[in-house]
């Protein structure tokens, strides 16, 4: 593993009847990390509590994130966790990235989903199948100074992805982009698009192709939506208007589309749970205290018998939660098949993160359904983990297609 240089301002088992276990040299728990890993977990708790938690609930009443915010994360190295150094970036490993999410979410999961977004999909797309010549082009400007979004839903494309029918048509030395994104994040603020096109219907999901498209060609924001949760992420519909694209901005290979996004989605839903992880956690982290100084009818709350068993059932939760979510991260790593691991982190870490909002909510009653606390956002947010990068439902339709597979 490379040295991680990410170092700015702030810095000085699988389920055995379904998983196949490996061989390892020297094996470890699932929380022991290597030292830059640790220091940078250590350098993104203090950034956002210093950065972040001062300014989460204006964003959030504001649905806009404050750029004081996204500038800070790109001078900590923070949006570039993965690109190697040549490019500017931090060159760390992808659990590094995982940890940095899951930190941002323990304060704010509307910047984790900014940070998880950009890093492990909308980078990590660009680094892994764009040419040298865009690399060299876009990779630097992801990892110092400009966001990136990653457009591949449309209003009769979401579960089913591939149904996408945003057209882009070869007019010899470039082509024209025509057609409509939803749901796409990071949109409001980003300069740079990864969008996924059709450049011939008639090959249904083999005429899918990556393009790299830049804001400044012709890409409209056609509407920010106003959501339930993560509010200061921006989550916009994009219009694309006879956009022209040169030759030498088409990703990878021409067709070949749908497999760089099947990739890198399946690495998105592990980031998806860190985020979700990082939600239970905060929540979790709010009410606890408060429980156990909270007295009722002479004693802490924290102390009756019943709400010991819930904490205690929502800790162990959020235990597995992580392990799934880093053991996933680990199998990606060490280049080993994980898109069940994947699948099984993301749908029991958006659960738990629903879990433990709602409790967290109810441990802390009043004070937890006023905004003043900051419980009450967790709850929003945590919904969003069962709907985006693969529902609920889809991950239990991969996980039981890998099962039946592996018992034929």
């Amino acid at each position: 593993m490379p040295e991680c240089s990410f170092f700015h301002n702030y810095a000085s088992s699988s389920f055995l009847a379904h998983s196949t276990p490996y061989n390892c040299d020297k094996p470890t728990s699932l929380q022991c990390f290597t030292e830059e890993e640790l220091l940078l977990k250590e350098t993104v708790s203090r950034f956002a509590r210093d950065v972040i938690q001062p300014k989460v609930q204006e964003m959030d009443e504001a649905e806009c994130m404050d750029k004081s915010v996204i500038d800070g994360m790109f001078e900590n190295g923070l949006m570039g966790i993965e690109t190697e150094a040549d490019y500017g970036g931090s060159e760390c490993s992808f659990t590094s990235a995982i940890l940095a999410i899951e930190e941002l979410a323990k304060i704010d999961p509307a910047v984790s989903a900014m940070c998880d977004v950009h890093n492990t999909v909308a980078s990590t797309v660009i680094r892994k199948y764009a040419s040298k010549e865009l690399k060299e082009k876009y990779l630097s400007r992801l990892a110092t100074d400009t966001l990136g979004s990653f457009c591949i839903s449309e209003a009769g494309a979401g579960s089913d992805a591939f149904a996408l029918q945003t057209r882009a048509e070869d007019k010899g030395d470039h082509y024209l982009l025509n057609g409509t994104k939803m749901w796409i994040t990071n949109s409001a603020e980003a300069e740079i698009f990864v969008v996924f096109a059709n450049v011939d219907l008639s090959k249904g999901y083999k005429g899918i192709t990556a393009f790299i498209v830049e804001k400044e060609w012709g890409v409209q924001i056609a509407k920010k939506e106003k959501k339930l949760g993560i509010r200061s992420s921006s989550t916009c519909v994009l219009n694309f208007d006879d956009v022209r694209i040169p030759k030498e901005n088409v990703l990878g290979k021409v067709g070949e589309g749908y497999k760089y996004a099947i990739d890198c989605l399946n690495e998105g839903r592990v980031g998806i749970a860190a985020q979700m992880l990082g939600c239970a956690q905060g929540a979790y982290d709010i009410a606890l205290p408060y429980m156990m100084e909270r007295k009722q009818f002479g004693q802490a709350i924290g102390s009756f018998q019943s709400m010991q068993h819930q904490f205690a059932e929502v800790a162990i939760d959020i235990e597995a939660a992580r392990l799934l979510t880093y053991n996933a991260a680990r199998l990606k790593e060490a280049n080993k098949p994980f898109v069940m691991e994947a699948a099984m982190a993301k749908l029991h870490a958006s659960r738990v993160a629903g879990k433990a909002a709602s409790y967290a909510v109810e441990w802390m009653g009043g004070n937890g359904f006023v905004r003043e606390t900051g419980v009450e956002k967790f709850y929003r947010d945590a919904k969003i983990g069962v709907i985006y990068e693969g529902t609920s439902n889809i991950q239990l339709q991969t996980i039981a297609k890998i099962i039946a597979a592996k018992y034929k």
